[in-house]
């Protein structure tokens, strides 16, 4: 997101009770979870250093966007995010002596895995928008810059523009450029992908592209579009990439002023440069419900949730019905195929202002753990950006779990729960009329499922039915929190499994289905 100037009685009854509820928990004040760090505006990246001297290897260094003009903030972790402090400012080194210019926007830190030119594995790529202002004190021009550094992050050094625009952002006909994200290939060229204002002439409000550096970042090569849709209206932006655990490259972004406002689309590569024609958006990022993420995503793999791993998605809020406040994750563990469903953030944020959750960082701790960074707005000025903090937390997520509000609805409907696991579950109608399908990806094999519910005063058991086979013999047991879990094994195929839950003599609330390994020594959740 370039910066703008902010520019069947039964069923009646159940939509009734689902306006009232939703309006209520609209009205109640959001909590928010996460340790605070300090102000800033948005644009959270951290990385971990894997190479050099063994007392820097684990540090973990976070960059992100303040409000001001003392450069990009550089924090350090010594101990996986629990704890940081501040280390320095990265200021414009090409403009160091005119107070009109400084970098400001969009970082984005990473540590080299391969030499990529005269730039050894472990070197640090730390680039951002350095931003000139007019006499006004507006902006006006805009540099992608790129620094860099072999000491760990004690020094740093101007390497390159990556390219330049102008005009103010707010302006229809301005030739901004914005959102860095550099990746190295795996022959050590260089790519950097960023937005782009300046093919209007051309019939693209705003385009992805990217440049190719054969010597590590020292000179870029001509520009590609990546994603270009014509019209003049729709505006990608925000290009995020991250590599797969098959050696693909996924890229998400958003779609802004879309048929969907800021809708989520990923694309896939084989080589980091070829992502098919630009014209096409790629999929959306969507739940069988139709909920999905919506502006600011960022995109990472990690070797969690089976044997394919999981890609997550993070995004300032959600469309289609989905949490407007932006607090889920979205994940997906058969590389990007079939549905994708909701986990609970580890940071909770306030919204209150359109940058709080502005590019989320994610980075899995050793101890299986994932650091959740954002900003979140503050409680005593909400709509003020620049009182935006930098909220934290490290929880361990459970990619095993399939929230009901997520599945195929059919006679349901998602209702707000702040006790249910992702504050959200599905009220399931009774009878035949009443469904819903979880299509989920398994290894194979004999499995467990929990199946957590709760009756809304008359006793109900919905049923659980595997690839078209009704499950018999479940054992219900109660939680502690007055939930229901109905649990049982099921034989799975390998691949996508269709597991409905079919509605029982009366209304039930559906929070999750949960699915683990081998049913004989699986624990229940």
């Amino acid at each position: 997101m370039t910066r703008l100037t902010f520019g069947l009685s039964t069923l009646a009854v159940c939509i009734a009770t689902l306006l009232s509820t939703h309006a209520a928990a609209q009205d109640a004040p959001e909590p928010a979870v996460g340790t605070h760090l300090t102000d800033a505006s948005g644009y959270v990246s951290i990385t971990r250093i894997e190479h050099g001297s063994p007392q820097d290897k684990g540090r973990l260094l976070m960059a992100f966007e303040q409000d001001g003009m003392d450069g990009i903030p550089l924090w350090e972790s010594r101990d996986g995010g629990d704890h940081w402090r501040f280390l320095m400012n990265v200021a414009d080194q090409t403009h160091s002596k005119d107070k009109n210019w400084q970098l400001r926007w969009q970082p984005h830190i990473t540590e080299l895995q391969r030499a990529s030119g005269d730039l050894p594995a472990g070197a640090l790529v730390l680039s951002a928008n350095a931003t000139g202002n007019d006499a006004q004190g507006r902006v006006n021009e805009e540099d992608l810059q790129m620094y860099t550094s072999t000491d760990a992050g004690k020094s740093w050094h101007y390497r390159s523009s990556i390219i330049k625009g102008g005009g103010r952002p707010e302006d229809k006909d301005n030739k901004g450029v914005w959102e860095s994200n550099i990746h190295v290939l795996d022959d050590g060229r260089m790519v950097a992908y960023y937005s782009t204002e300046q093919h209007k002439a051309e019939g693209y409000n705003q385009a992805l592209a990217h440049k190719v550096s054969e010597d590590g970042g020292k000179h870029w090569g001509k520009e590609v579009l990546d994603v270009a849709i014509p019209g003049g209206v729709e505006r990608p932006g925000m290009a995020i990439v991250t590599r797969l655990g098959d050696k693909r490259y996924a890229m998400t972004y958003e779609n802004i002023d879309g048929p969907k406002n800021g809708q989520v689309f990923i694309k896939f590569s084989r080589d980091g440069l070829d992502w098919g024609d630009p014209q096409r958006h790629g999929e959306p990022v969507m739940t069988l419900s139709g909920f999905w993420p919506a502006a600011c995503p960022v995109v990472q793999w990690f070797p969690l949730g089976g044997p394919e791993g999981v890609i997550v998605v993070s995004a300032e809020r959600g469309g289609g019905g989905a949490d407007e406040g932006g607090r889920s994750l979205y994940w997906n563990n058969a590389s990007g195929r079939g549905p994708w469903w909701e986990v609970r953030a580890p940071v909770q944020k306030r919204t209150g202002n359109i940058h709080a959750g502005w590019t989320q960082a994610l980075l899995l701790r050793d101890d299986g753990r994932m650091l959740h960074v954002t900003t979140s707005s503050s409680p005593e000025a909400p709509t003020s950006v620049k009182h935006n903090e930098i909220l934290y937390n490290s929880v361990a997520l459970n990619f095993n779990r399939y929230e009901a509000e997520d599945a195929q609805f059919t006679g349901a409907v998602s209702v707000p729960d702040r006790k249910a696991s992702s504050f959200r579950k599905a009220r399931l109608g009774a009878g035949p009329e009443g469904r819903l399908r979880f299509v989920v990806n398994s290894t194979g094999g004999e499995h467990a499922l929990h199946l957590r519910y709760a009756d809304l005063g008359l006793a109900a058991q919905p049923a659980i039915v595997v690839n078209g086979a009704r499950l018999a013999n479940a054992n219900i047991t109660k939680t502690d929190d007055g939930w229901l879990l109905e649990n049982i094994s099921a034989t799975l195929l390998p691949g996508f499994n269709t597991i409905d839950v079919d509605g029982g003599a009366h209304v039930v609330d559906v929070d999750y289905l949960q699915m683990d390994g081998d049913a004989a020594t699986a624990g229940k959740p």
